[in-house]
């Protein structure tokens, strides 16, 4: 039959159209009406391949037109078809019928040849996204395996620690401003490398005990602590986690202090090594050769001649005891006191006698020690004094202090990371000016004391004193105490606990001029306000209440001085450092907008008295010189206020650590508002308490204070180049509890103010620190604000005078017949007298100190009575910003403790 008979009718949807146009659909894409295609090509029509090429034979035999050997593929694999036409019409029909079949591009041959099938490809919807479990087990053996790779090869490569290089240590060198070497501290000298034999085993099991107590079985890691420390550094934390003696000896041989989770990483490999490859002895033997136990002392020989000047072999049980509790952290732990306000001799005394006592019933209590062996030790081992004194005599240990707690707080290192060496620290202490305070300070201690003649009075007195450059906060001098070399630990010139007294009210007045009183509407009050200045007068809340008593009285506040003043301007209360009119201002103005203008000025808020009381005003915050002579130079500087700072630049290991570039200006008040605190202040220098000052023969601007019986004395002055702060009290170093004694007697005086031995001070060293720098005048103060006076002044207003006696005003009455009970003597006086003589003042008022009040008409010793504590009367929270003191801790007589 010929080939034309043999042609099978052709149908719409099959035959060679039908193959051809299947044939051209993409395998593995749905066809135009929607229905899926196979992915496999359909067998082609007899004579034509299914992607154009010529069919099977054409091209000869043995040659793939895509490289491949053997017969032509077709699409993906499959061979071509060249069966009759018969075939192809039931291949494309095949086609037909799997219409909806799962496409072949994603299951089938394919899937099985692809290496990792995920998302899985014979699965659909969200089950594609579900690995099998051999993909899960295949993924976790291979994980293993690599972190088993990873860990071998970390393991071969890290190298085990040697206490003799980490006991090879730089020292920490300190600079002075004109790049001259003030002190170098630290070095080898207090690391000293002993064998475990010379190391005593009270030592050993204390450590132990106190640090590691399963030591002598653990593999050298603890998982748990490990991971807390990286869990921790993750999440931002605390770097420090639990760590076995093992890791401690390794993290005491990195002698950089960078707390990493790289770090930990080596460090937990290093420890997983020396657990392996040392044994027991030697890992202690390292450790305790490389721990820090305070005094700059590392390891336990160099901590046995700082402690107990012994060797470490002939430690006692209850000196190792000592020893091991030191590694709790010496910072904290150290008798001697620490760094940061919970660092003090006395909080760490306590801490370091209840940790002793702890390691030797710890001892007991894990088989270390019999426990009537404990029983010997009851008393706590006794120090000798710190050979770190040698080396930092005079007002080096101050100065170095004070710039590494600037160091530490830059760099956030604890004591220990910066005792470990390798720091070049340049500061800005100026040593001409430091000289020349030490020289003021130490002039008027042996001309004013006497202690052997009057140790009564004399003994225990205190100077500290600070200087800041007012252009950008640099602290170039201070007065710390009499030296470290002089068993004198504590920094008088950063001491906060001594009340500033009346060197506080020019906040008080620039708070008022820069949000009024209730009696303003809102706008700055200027300093000529009047206020009433008479002793004993009753304070009002800002409804007009009187503050009361628990039992109803009226609370009055009392001034140095029973002169009635009658109302004076705020110009004359501060000139002659009258307290009643401030004790006033404070509740119209509001103390919390006190405490914003003295933090803007860089008084810290922890400083400052926190209760809402008239003393507020009068000088119960305690800031320390430092802060003082920093937030008067923002007086100085027109409003302008710079943190203090004693650091310029610091290199470890040669190279330069960033953050240490002068701290940035902050406006803290508008120039006006300075400036005429700045002449007020002026004024009180030239024709009040402050006179002394006016020797400086140049302008100078400030305010003296005075405190509860006399107990601290301030004269915090300033040029337009240099503000100075020079603090006087008493308090006992040695007493438990550091109270501060009164001065009243001292240096045969019956009463000490800041007007005299402070301003003595400040003046005999001002004159050396200024020399050679040229005069230069305050900025002219604009008039600013309105006249607001306090209820019940009287109108019109006269025009304020200023004197240098003290005059009733017009509106006075005439003072009591009875002597005043102030300290001060007669003007009438001596022809000549010693220079910090209050009676050698004849050109100004009284420094009235912090008093105040008690409505007994009584004698004021100059400081605060101690009276119950007032109530006030109930009334509404009145203008924004202010407070009426509505209960009873609001008020609070004395300074004591403020």
């Amino acid at each position: 039959m010929s080939e034309h008979r043999r042609k099978p009718p052709q149908s719409q949807g099959g035959g060679r159209a039908a193959a051809r146009r299947a044939a051209q659909q993409r395998p593995g894409r749905r066809g135009a009406d929607g229905r899926d295609v196979p992915t496999g090509a359909p067998a082609a029509p007899y004579g034509q391949s299914p992607y154009g090429q010529p069919p099977y034979g054409q091209h000869g035999r043995g040659q793939d037109p895509y490289g491949q050997g053997g017969h032509a593929q077709g699409g993906y694999g499959q061979e071509s078809v060249h069966g009759s036409r018969a075939e192809a019409r039931r291949a494309a029909q095949r086609g037909g019928r799997r219409r909806g079949a799962e496409p072949q591009g994603r299951g089938g041959e394919a899937a099985g040849k692809r290496f990792i099938d995920y998302p899985r490809a014979n699965k659909h919807g969200w089950k594609r996204f579900v690995p099998s479990w051999k993909l899960v087990g295949g993924t976790a053996l291979g994980f293993t395996a690599l972190l088993t790779a990873g860990a071998g090869i970390a393991f071969a490569l890290v190298g085990t620690p040697s206490e003799k290089q980490a006991a090879i240590a730089q020292n920490n060198v300190y600079y002075w401003a004109d790049e001259t070497q003030m002190a170098a501290v630290g070095g080898e000298r207090n690391r000293q490398i002993v064998p475990i034999e010379k190391i005593p085993k009270s030592l050993q099991d204390a450590v132990i005990a106190a640090e590691n107590a399963s030591f002598d079985d653990d593999k050298g890691v603890d998982p748990m602590g490990i991971g807390r420390a990286v869990f921790n550094m993750a999440t931002g934390g605390d770097t420090q986690g639990g760590s076995t003696i093992t890791q401690q000896f390794v993290k005491n041989t990195y002698l950089d202090s960078e707390q990493t989770l790289k770090r930990k990483v080596v460090e937990l490999f290093i420890s997983i090594k020396v657990g392996a490859t040392k044994k027991k002895p030697e890992i202690m033997q390292g450790y305790l050769n490389t721990a820090y136990f305070g005094r700059n002392a590392y390891g336990c020989q160099a901590a046995s001649q700082a402690y107990f000047k012994l060797d470490c072999e002939e430690l006692n049980p209850s000196q190792s005891a000592f020893l091991a509790q030191l590694l709790k952290g010496p910072n904290l732990y150290n008798p001697d006191g620490g760094i940061g306000a919970a660092a003090t001799p006395e909080g760490n005394t306590e801490r370091a006698k209840k940790r002793w006592k702890w390691v030797l019933d710890r001892e007991v209590e894990v088989g270390r020690m019999e426990q009537s062996e404990r029983d010997k030790y009851k008393v706590f081992p006794t120090l000798q004094p710190s050979a770190q004194a040698l080396s930092l005599s005079g007002q080096t240990g101050y100065l170095v202090e004070t710039a590494k707690q600037y160091v530490m707080k830059k760099l956030d290192l604890k004591p220990e990371d910066l005792d470990r060496g390798g720091y070049q620290i340049h500061t800005t202490f100026q040593k001409p000016k430091v000289d020349a305070l030490a020289k003021a300070v130490d002039k008027t201690r042996k001309e004013f004391l006497d202690e052997k003649a009057r140790p009564r009075t004399d003994k225990f007195v205190q100077f500290g004193a600070a200087s800041v450059d007012t252009s950008n906060g640099a602290i170039v001098a201070l007065y710390g105490g009499a030296g470290f070399d002089k068993n004198h630990f504590s920094n008088n010139a950063n001491t906060i606990g001594v009340p500033v007294g009346s060197t506080w009210k020019p906040y008080v007045l620039a708070a008022a001029m820069q949000y009024g009183t209730q009696n303003s509407d809102g706008e700055g009050i200027s300093a000529d306000s009047k206020y009433n200045g008479n002793d004993l007068t009753v304070i009002k809340n800002r409804d007009g209440q009187p503050l009361r008593y628990a039992d109803g009285r009226p609370f009055r506040q009392k001034n140095e001085s029973p002169t009635r003043f009658g109302y004076v301007t705020l110009n004359e209360a501060m000139e002659k450092s009258i307290n009643t009119p401030f004790a006033q201002l404070v509740f119209d103005v509001g103390h919390d907008k006190v405490r914003q203008v003295a933090e803007s000025t860089g008084i810290l808020k922890d400083s400052m008295n926190p209760n809402d009381d008239a003393s507020f005003a009068l000088g119960t915050s305690t800031p320390s010189a430092i802060r003082m002579a920093d937030s008067y130079a923002t007086f100085a500087a027109s409003g302008t206020h710079h943190e203090p700072f004693s650091v310029t630049k610091v290199l470890k290991d040669g190279k330069e650590q960033s953050g240490f570039e002068p701290p940035a200006a902050q406006k803290a008040m508008d120039n006006s508002i300075a400036d005429n605190i700045t002449k007020v202040l002026q004024n009180v220098v030239e024709n009040g308490t402050g006179t002394k000052a006016k020797k400086l023969g140049r302008p100078v601007a400030g305010k003296t204070g005075t405190t509860d019986r006399n107990k601290s004395a301030w004269f915090v002055g300033y040029t337009p180049q240099l503000s100075t702060a020079v603090t006087l009290f008493r308090t006992d170093p040695t007493s438990k509890d550091k109270k501060l004694i009164s001065m009243n007697g001292t240096g045969d005086v019956p009463s000490i103010h800041g007007g005299d031995i402070p301003a003595e001070i400040w003046v005999n060293y001002m004159r050396d620190a200024v020399k050679g720098t040229p005069e230069k005048e305050f900025p002219e103060a604009e008039e600013i604000g309105v006249d607001a006076d306090a209820d019940g002044a009287p109108t019109p207003k006269p025009t304020p005078t200023f004197t240098k006696t003290v005059e009733p005003t017009p509106s006075a009455t005439t003072p009591s017949p009875t002597k005043s009970p102030s300290p001060t003597p007669s003007r009438g006086g001596k022809p000549s007298c010693k220079p910090w003589q209050w009676d050698c003042n004849t050109d100004g008022g009284t420094d009235s100190g912090t008093t105040t009040g008690n409505d007994s008409g009584g004698a004021s010793d100059g400081g605060a009575t101690g009276e119950p504590t007032p109530t006030t009367s109930p009334s509404s929270s009145g203008r924004p910003g202010g407070r009426n003191g509505g209960s009873n801790s609001g008020l609070i007589s004395g300074a004591e403790g403020g």
